[in-house]
């Protein structure tokens, strides 16, 4: 199970499994984010990175809003990267992301799920951390039948440890095309980055210090 997101994280972590061997199935959630250009773009690297399959699941969080990315009424921040987690951040979405891969993958009979969480060159979320990540996998192999009959699961964020640069270098050597993916938290309708937010800046840096050219598509 590979959690995708359409962003440059996921695709380079589903880049990781395939070149790992695993047959990969990528989830995205539909959560009412500002845009659906992120979720296009997980359709076209799902399909451009071989995955096994691909779905979309629908789970309206502007129910709770709480958001910048689920309530229109709180602006994007754009002034920079600023200490402290920022409004940006979606109450639970990691955990409820998880929680729903966690189900497909004991229907499949699968025992990884991966996901691109970053806890260094990030926007400071809690649910990003090691620690988040090791507390999810001893709850999942608690929670499920598979689990409690022998088939352990491991959940896998090869990300973790790494910068934006590094992500970047080791998904060019995977043969990952970033021009497929969106990473903006507002971008419009075609896809096109606003360059100004906190996704954006810190997707620039990284291409910048990795040497990389810089595919985005700026409005």
């Amino acid at each position: 199970m590979v959690l995708l997101s359409g962003g440059l994280d996921s695709a380079t972590v589903l880049a990781m499994a395939r070149a790992q061997g695993f047959d990969a199935y990528c989830l995205s959630l539909d959560y009412g984010q500002r845009h659906r250009a992120e979720l296009v773009a997980a359709e076209r690297v799902a399909q451009a990175l071989g995955a096994a399959g691909h779905r979309t699941i629908s789970l309206d969080l502007r129910a709770f809003g709480g958001s910048a990315l689920t309530d229109s009424a709180i602006a994007v921040p754009t002034g920079g990267v600023a200490e402290g987690i920022p409004v940006t951040y979606v109450p639970a979405r990691n955990t409820i992301m998880l929680s729903l891969s966690l189900a497909w993958a004991e229907v499949l009979g699968a025992n990884a799920i991966f996901c691109g969480v970053n806890a260094v060159d990030y926007s400071g979320y809690p649910d990003c951390r090691p620690e988040y990540i090791r507390a999810f996998e001893t709850m999942a192999n608690l929670a499920t039948k598979a689990a409690v009959e022998g088939a352990k699961l491991t959940v896998h964020a090869p990300l973790i440890d790494l910068s934006k640069a590094g992500i970047i270098r080791a998904g060019t050597q995977l043969g990952v095309d970033y021009a497929l993916t969106v990473s903006c938290y507002q971008a419009d309708d075609e896809g096109r980055a606003c360059g100004v937010c906190d996704s954006c800046r810190l997707r620039r840096e990284g291409f910048a210090a990795a040497g990389v050219p810089d595919p985005t598509r700026y409005r």
